[in-house]
């Protein structure tokens, strides 16, 4: 009989969906961001990218309450620790301060390493 030598390899089956969820969090942060404007009496510009980077405040409690758009992509619950204490200034700075550490939970929740 011969003998097999099996060996195990991990592989990685699922990916951090940063582009889904990228737009489900601007989605949902234009529409605060809309808000804000509509309340503070301006408009934001018509184009997304210039809308993005306007300077329109977002408290981070209602960025906390956005997480909950994208716990079931993500498959786990964001920490509220992902926000910024105090906010942010526009939809892409939210983003561009979320999306890293979004991905450094995933990666600890996948067992991935970068």
């Amino acid at each position: 009989m011969d003998e097999v030598s099996v060996t195990k390899v991990k592989v990685k089956t699922s990916v951090f969906p940063r582009k889904a969820l990228q737009a489900i969090l601007r989605d949902e942060l234009m529409g605060v961001a809309e808000a804000e404007a509509d309340m503070n009496g301006f408009t934001l510009p018509k184009d997304p990218g210039v809308a993005a980077i306007a300077p329109v405040p977002m408290d981070s409690l209602v960025v906390v309450e956005i997480l909950c758009s994208v716990e079931d992509l993500l498959g786990f619950q964001p920490k509220d620790a992902t926000v910024r204490t105090g906010g942010y200034n526009s939809v892409q700075d939210a983003l561009d301060h979320i999306m890293p550490r979004l991905e450094k939970q995933w990666q600890k929740k996948h067992g991935e390493t970068t």
